[in-house]
């Protein structure tokens, strides 16, 4: 099972790292368990195991040390002498004999050898999930994420135990996991010195005066910190939800090296990621379950969810407050980094033709001139498009005008349909952008 993998994969790394050689069932007792199961508090609820089965009047918050290592042992027994289900084997089938009111991913009729060690490092495996908004967790089988996302496994138990922070949330570690990593893996937002305070000002935590506990990641910000551990990197996630009814979309391709370009066009528009750099990232990323349906995520899947109803609607987008400039902003940058993903360089010509266009509208003395560039600019297909444009041409007074729209005529008969979609959005606003301009 994926979890299995994850898990041997992170205890590899792990014993390099620490210059130990610590078995499965050695790092579950010593580390996993001390850290995960016996306190008051649990970092992790898994349904019908033996941590959570409990006898009449037992709470977890009210066990014992002695109860605690009972229900350890428990497990291990289970291990020894049970058929593996998803009880105690995390990731595995849900039984068929205890009737256990879930669901079962990954079911096959092949018989699979499983060993106890295959049960703990599946436990280990699936403590790495990383949550993310939607209702859904990612594994990614790599040493360095795996790493990285057992150092917060520290930090979310020391919080868990701070006498100031009782009202903080328990099982919460895979949603824990997905903040510690957007936030650790973040060279610009990243401090050695973070405490409480620093991380609920992040919006990490979400603390009222009954409750607090971890707001769970969008998909898309998490994505872009882990573009900086990997600039130009492409992983392979396994995207799936644990609960009592589990859900498998299966083995999704991330191309990180699409974060990187996002905001090396941001810069190349703009200049430094000076703005709000939180804000900006989410604004980016479908629904993490459509973005699976794309069959990978990369840019397509970074799409703004704010810009659909500019690609549905014949509308453009509105600048009268200060929130709009900040959308078109990012609109732009992903609308570029669409129409030029083939690219090597980035061009920005459609501001330039923008003006252009800005230009012939005021040099008329009717209307006929606005009332052509909106029907430029409301046309759905790229036919109807360059007839517009070709009857607008002859009425710029500049040759070097008409020659430049001569040229762009040529360049929009060349674009694919898609890329003429994108580049149509763009041009409206852009064409919204200067107008604005021009009036203050």
């Amino acid at each position: 099972m994926i979890t299995t993998v994850v898990g041997k994969t992170f205890l590899e790394a792990y014993n390099a790292k620490y210059e130990v050689n610590k078995s499965p069932k050695e790092f579950f007792e010593e580390v996993y368990f001390e850290l995960f199961y016996n306190h008051a508090k649990y970092m992790q609820w898994v349904t019908n195991s033996p941590f959570v089965q409990m006898k009449t009047g037992q709470k977890p918050e009210l066990l014992t040390h002695t109860e605690r290592i009972e229900k350890l042992e428990n497990l291990f027994e289970k291990v020894e002498n049970s058929e593996p289900d998803a009880s105690f084997a995390l990731g595995f089938p849900a039984s068929e004999l205890k009737e256990y009111a879930s669901t079962s991913g990954l079911v096959s009729d092949l018989v699979i050898p499983t060993t106890p060690d295959d049960i703990y490092l599946s436990w280990i495996g699936s403590g790495l999930g990383i949550g993310v908004a939607g209702g859904f967790s990612i594994l990614y089988n790599d040493a360095k994420i795996t790493l990285q996302t057992f150092e917060g496994w520290k930090i979310y138990r020391k919080y868990l135990e701070d006498d100031g922070l009782d009202k903080l949330r328990g099982n919460q570690i895979n949603t824990w996991n997905g903040q510690w990593l957007k936030y650790s893996l973040d060279k610009d937002e990243y401090r050695e010195d973070f405490d409480f305070t620093e991380l609920t000002n992040q919006k990490i935590f979400a603390v009222s005066e009954t409750l607090a506990e971890v707001n769970t990641v969008n998909w898309s910000e998490l994505f872009f910190s882990l573009s900086q551990l990997y600039p130009q990197g492409e992983l392979t996630g396994y995207v799936y939800g644990f609960g009592q009814t589990n859900k498998t979309i299966g083995f999704i391709p991330f191309y990180l090296k699409s974060g990187s370009r996002i905001i090396d066009i941001y810069r190349q528009l703009f200049g430094e990621l000076n703005t709000d750099k939180k804000r900006f990232e989410a604004l980016f990323g479908m629904h993490i379950k459509r973005a699976c349906e794309l069959g990978s995520i990369g840019l397509q899947a970074l799409r703004p969810e704010g810009l659909v109803k500019y690609m549905k609607e014949d509308k453009t987008i509105s600048l009268k407050k200060e929130e709009d400039t900040f959308n078109y902003y990012a609109y732009k940058t992903w609308l570029i980094a669409m129409i030029s993903k083939n690219k090597d360089e980035i061009t920005d010509y459609t501001l330039e033709l923008a003006e252009t266009f800005l230009e012939y509208r005021n040099r008329g003395s009717k209307n006929d001139r606005k009332t052509l560039l909106e029907k430029l600019f409301s046309t759905k297909t790229k036919k109807a498009f360059l007839t517009n444009l070709t009857e607008m041409i002859e009425g710029f007074e500049k040759e070097e005008d008409r020659l430049k729209l001569r040229n762009f005529r040529n360049e929009t008969h060349l674009m694919t349909n898609e890329e003429f979609e994108y580049f149509h959005i763009l041009l409206k606003f852009d064409y919204t952008f200067v107008e604005k301009n021009n009036k203050n």
